[in-house]
C-alpha cells in the first residue's frame, strides 16, 4: 500500500553553493528528534584492496583500467585496511551515521553462487566496529538482462540475512538514472556501452536510443523485488526500512523565456519522475511516454503493482544546480537518445581536487544548505536524515582524483594515505556538538564562546 506521506532520507553532494533561505542562528538541536547526519561513501571509490581475499573485478575495475578515467579503485583510500581510523574519525567529527556500499563482487564474487568469506567478515567487522562506536546505516549495490532482477534479489536476501540484524536502513541502487543514463547512453560510467552518434566516448558496444530505458526498468523491477522480500521475509522482526536513491538536480530555466520554463519542467520528469514516478504511481510520466515511445518499457499490471509504493523512503542525492534551455528542436530527430528525448541543453559544474584544507565555499554551502533543510521542516518538509557526501576525498566517478568533496583530505602522496580535516569537517563536527550557526556562518557554543578555528575564516 503507498504510504500517505514520503520519508526522505536526504543525501547531499556538495560541489556548489547555492542561494538558499537561511535561517538566522540554529543549532543541532533544532531539529525534530530522530533526525540524522553522517556522511557517505560507496565501495569502489573508498575500499581499495581491489585484488585482495576474493574479490573479483566489477564492471567499475574494467572501466577504470581502460584509461576513460585517470586513476582507478585499486588502493583509493584503503578503507578495506583503515576502517578502524576511519569509523575514529567518524566518531571524533560527531556523525551519527555512515552511509557505505557493499560490492556484489566482494561478497558473491561472480555475481551468484557462494558467499566470499572474507568479503562477508570484512562488512561485518565494519559494521561491527560502527555498531560499537555509534549507529550506522548503509546501501549496496548486466542490467541489460532481465536475469539480473532474481540475482539481484538474491544477493540482497544475502544482505539482509547476514547484517539486517544491525542495520537499519537499506537503500537497494543508487541513482538508478545516472547509472543508466551515463552507463548505457553516454557511456561515461561503466559499462561505457553506448552508440553513434552518442556518448561521450568510442563504445565498442551499445544502443542509447532504447538501452537506458531498458536498464532503468530492470533497476525498478529489481529494487521492488528486494523491497518485497524484505517486507515479507525480514522486516517484522528486523525493524528496518528500505528504499532507493535519486540524483536530484535543481533545475533552472536558462533563461526568462516560457520555453525554458517549460524545459524545466520536461528535465525534472525526465531526470527524477523517470524512477520517482513509478515507485509512486506505477508508471513513468506522460512527457516520457510520449517523446520516447515504443523504446520506453511498459509495466505489465502485476509489475506496476509490485514497483508502486515500494518504498518507505527515498533518499534525495543533490549535487548542485543546473542551468536549462529548451531543445524542442531535437524530437524532429528520428535517431534520439535520452538527452534529444528530454529536449533540454542542462549545463552544471564540477569542484577540482585540490590540497588546501580551507574550502570555504563548502562551509558556506553547509551553513546554507543545512538552514534552508531547517526551514523545509518547519514548513512541513518530511525529511529524516542528511548525510554529506563525502566523508573522504576519494575516487570520484567522473573524474578520478581530479574531484574531491570530502569533510577530510587524504594525501594520496603518503604511503599510509593520510587523513587531514578540512574546515568544514571542523565546521560541521562543531555544528554537531552543539553550537549555534549564526547568520555569517560562524560557529558559537551556547554560553557565547566562539569557535576560533571557524570563526576567524569569516574575519
Amino acid at each position: 500500500m503507498l504510504r500517505s506521506s514520503v520519508l526522505i532520507l536526504t543525501t547531499v553532494l556538495l560541489n556548489l553553493a547555492v542561494a538558499v533561505y537561511i535561517a538566522e542562528g540554529y543549532s543541532r538541536d533544532d531539529f525534530p528528534p530522530g533526525f540524522i547526519f553522517g556522511a557517505g561513501t560507496t565501495a569502489y571509490q573508498v575500499e581499495g584492496a581491489a585484488n585482495e581475499d576474493g574479490r573479483t573485478p566489477s564492471i567499475w575495475d574494467t572501466f577504470a583500467h581502460s584509461g576513460t578515467v585517470k586513476g582507478n579503485g585499486d588502493v583509493a583510500c584503503d578503507e578495506y585496511h583503515k576502517y578502524k581510523e576511519d569509523v575514529q574519525l567518524m566518531v571524533e567529527t560527531g556523525l551519527e551515521a555512515y552511509r557505505f556500499s557493499i560490492s556484489w563482487s566482494r561478497l558473491i564474487p561472480y555475481g551468484r553462487g557462494s558467499i566470499n568469506l572474507k568479503g562477508l567478515q570484512y562488512y561485518n567487522n565494519l559494521i561491527n566496529e560502527l555498531i560499537r562506536n555509534g549507529p550506522a546505516s548503509y546501501e549496496y549495490g548486466g542490467w541489460i538482462s532481465r536475469k539480473i532482477i532474481k540475482d539481484f534479489t538474491v544477493f540482497a536476501d544475502v544482505c539482509f540475512r547476514e547484517f539486517g540484524d544491525r542495520v537499519l536502513y537499506w537503500t537497494t541502487v543508487n541513482e538508478p538514472n545516472i547509472v543508466a543514463m551515463g552507463g548505457y547512453d553516454t557511456g561515461f560510467l561503466p559499462p561505457g556501452r553506448c552508440s553513434a552518434p552518442f556518448g561521450f566516448r568510442n563504445c565498442s558496444k551499445g544502443n542509447s536510443s532504447s538501452e537506458p530505458y531498458l536498464v532503468a526498468h530492470h533497476m525498478l523491477l529489481a529494487h521492488a523485488s528486494a523491497a518485497r522480500l524484505y517486507k515479507k521475509k525480514y522486516q517484522g522482526s528486523q525493524n528496518g526500512f528500505i528504499g532507493l536513491s535519486i540524483n536530484t538536480p535543481f533545475f533552472v530555466p536558462m533563461t526568462n523565456s516560457s520555453e525554458d520554463a517549460v524545459a524545466v519542467q520536461r528535465a525534472r520528469d525526465f531526470m527524477v519522475g523517470w524512477i520517482a514516478h513509478p515507485l509512486v504511481f506505477g508508471d513513468y510520466p506522460t512527457i516520457m511516454k510520449q517523446n520516447v515511445g515504443s523504446r520506453l518499457p511498459v509495466f505489465s499490471s502485476q509489475e506496476s503493482k509490485l514497483v508502486k509504493g515500494s518504498f518507505d523512503f527515498f533518499g534525495v542525492l543533490y549535487y548542485s544546480v543546473y542551468k536549462v534551455k529548451d531543445w524542442s528542436s531535437s524530437l524532429e530527430l528520428e535517431n534520439r537518445d535520452f538527452v534529444e528525448d528530454m529536449a533540454a541543453y542542462v549545463k552544471g559544474q564540477r569542484t577540482r581536487r585540490s590540497p588546501l584544507l580551507e574550502d570555504m565555499s563548502r562551509v558556506k554551502f553547509l551553513q546554507a544548505y543545512i538552514g534552508g533543510l531547517l526551514d523545509a521542516i518547519r514548513n512541513g518538509s518530511n525529511t529524516r536524515g542528511y548525510f554529506v557526501w563525502s566523508f573522504l576525498d576519494l575516487f570520484e566517478l567522473l573524474d578520478g582524483y581530479e574531484s574531491s568533496y570530502g569533510l577530510y583530505y587524504v594525501d594520496l602522496d603518503d604511503p599510509e594515505l593520510k587523513r587531514y580535516p578540512k574546515h568544514s569537517a571542523d565546521w560541521y563536527s562543531n555544528f554537531l556538538k552543539g553550537g549555534l550557526v549564526m547568520s555569517d556562518g560562524a560557529i558559537r557554543f551556547r554560553q557565547d564562546s566562539s569557535i576560533p578555528s571557524i570563526n576567524n575564516l569569516y574575519q
